[in-house]
This record gives structure tokens, sequence and C-alpha cells, in this order.
């Protein structure tokens, strides 16, 4: 159990999707007023997740994207980050650095995922990256795509080594994971989903990556004050409107697995920003319409009270 302060604020963090033409071009019209609709609840967001297709956008994408990222957070009170996908250092610097000079200084980075790392080599990788920006704040994005979880022991030498890893994303593990990130390594921020932000916050201060955000953002908000006024009997209560949501939409889904970005693009459209397309950037497959159309009713059935004001 450690007594630290998380080296960053509490929040709520939501992901901006990038909208795709039928040619696979860049919607920008569409991106920015996106962009504005989710500053319309939250002031931390961010792109190039997994869901933001961080991953599958090439150099010339990722510096116009960040480009009007930056055009459409520059206001006084929002606090944007830029996610950093790569399968090698050197790649992960290139897209560092561009953004950087643009002015952004939080950033999302997951470790290379070409080949599981070692316990060294994970040192190596955030010290390299983490140690060329020392007046930027990072946070790990942990996932199994990267090849390896990082657990709660795994990161006491980085926290001691690297004063600017500040934050951590977590959405798995359940509640073993959950308890040991905010009790073990509260100097992190770890933010973590719907499903496992309850179980954090037993421990200490954690906050919350929002799945939901642009599908149910006062629920969201809701959640994530009653976790600040230790209501716990109403953080269930939510947990569970989000999971019972959730297996709703999935089974309306027909289990069809698909990557996360796929998902995501149906929560923005279904939270009434309908300009959002389903598509993915190859070789990916998003949704179709007839299924947007079968969950929206769904909602409108069973969970209007859910739905984006």
């Amino acid at each position: 159990m450690t007594d630290a302060r998380p080296r960053c604020p509490q929040a709520i963090l939501v992901s901006c999707e990038i909208p795709w033409g039928e040619d696979k071009t860049l919607l920008e019209d569409v991106f920015r007023r996106s962009v504005r609709a989710t500053l319309e609840h939250f002031n931390h967001l961010y792109i190039f997740g997994t869901a933001g297709e961080g991953y599958a956008v090439n150099q010339a994408q990722f510096q116009r994207i960040v480009d009007i990222f930056h055009e459409e957070t520059r206001g006084e009170g929002i606090y944007p980050m830029v996610g950093l996908i790569g399968l090698s250092t050197p790649i992960v610097l290139e897209k560092l650095q561009y953004a950087y000079d643009r002015g952004f200084r939080r950033f999302q980075v997951s470790l290379p995922a070409w080949g599981a790392l070692t316990d060294a080599e994970v040192m190596t990788f955030f010290r390299d990256v983490c140690g060329a920006f020392p007046t930027a704040q990072f946070l790990h994005y942990n996932l199994p795509r990267a090849g390896r979880v990082l657990e709660a022991r795994h990161y006491r030498p980085l926290v001691d080594a690297l004063p600017n890893l500040v934050a951590t994303k977590n959405t798995g593990g359940g509640h073993k994971r959950a308890a040991e990130l905010v009790s073990q390594v509260g100097e992190l921020q770890h933010f973590l989903g719907e499903g496992n932000f309850l179980q954090g916050c037993m421990y200490g201060e954690c906050s919350l990556l929002a799945s939901f955000g642009s599908l149910s953002p006062q629920k969201v908000k809701a959640y994530f004050a009653a976790a600040q006024a230790q209501d716990f009997p109403l953080m269930l209560r939510l947990q569970r409107g989000f999971h019972d949501m959730l297996a709703a939409l999935f089974t309306a889904l027909a289990g069809e697995g698909k990557i996360d970005g796929a998902y995501d693009k149906m929560w923005v459209k279904l939270g009434g920003f309908e300009d959002m397309p389903l598509r993915l950037l190859s070789p990916y497959h998003g949704f179709s319409e007839e299924q947007f159309r079968a969950c929206k009713r769904l909602l409108r059935r069973d969970y209007a009270e859910w739905l984006a004001d």
C-alpha cells in the first residue's frame, strides 16, 4: 500500500474517433465537429488509441489529424492527449516529436508489439521515450495486444526512474488488477473502464476511461461524481446499468467480434452524432448501417434514459 498522491489529476478521459470517407480519406469537417461535440461534455480527450485507429494511420494521416486536433483543443481548460502506437521506438519517437512540436504535452504510449518485451526492454523503451521529452507527461496504455501486460510490480521500477510517467490506462484484469494498481502504485493515475472503475475506487483515487462517454455522457459523469463522493451504492447501480446495456448491444450485434474502433464508432453514432461513418481503415471491418439501426431501436426501447442528451 502506498500513500503517494497521483502525479496527475483525477479525470474522465474520452477517445475521439476518426471518420473516413468511402475512399478512406479523412472527413475533416466531420472530425472537427465530433471533437467539438466531445468537448461539450468532457475536457480530457485523446486521439489514436486502438479505438481511434492509432495503429492504422500512415505518417501523413497522423500529422494532419494531429494538426486538426490541436486547432480544435487549444482552449483554456482543455487537456488533449495524443496516442503513439508503433512497432519500434524510432516510429514512436517520430510521431511524438511531431505532436510535441505542435504543442502537445500529454501522450499515451503502448509497448511495441512485434515481440513481447522483457523487463529490461520495458525499462529501455520507457527511458528512451519518456526520457527524451522530460517536459511531457506520459500515460501507459496497458493492453494484451502489446504482447505482455504490466502488473503493479512491473510499474514500481518505472515509477522510481521516470518522474514524467504519470498515468496508466487499464480496462482489463478485473478486481485484482484494479486493486493492486491503485493500492501499490498510487503515484500513477490509473484510468479504469466502466467495468473496473468501481473496484479501483475501493482502494484509492483513480480515474475513468469512459468507453460510453459519447453514448451516455450524463451517466458517465454521474458515475464519476459518485466515485468522488464515495457513493458506492450509486456506483454499483450505474456499473450494472453499463454492463447490462453493453450486453444488450452485444446481443443485438450477434456477438460479432471486431476491433475496438468498430464499437466506439457505433457508440458515437448511437449517442446522437449520426454523421460518424462506421467504416474503418483496411484491413478491419466496421459494423453496417443496418446493425446501427437495430442497436438504435434497442436503445430507444430499453435504455432511453441512458442516451446522450
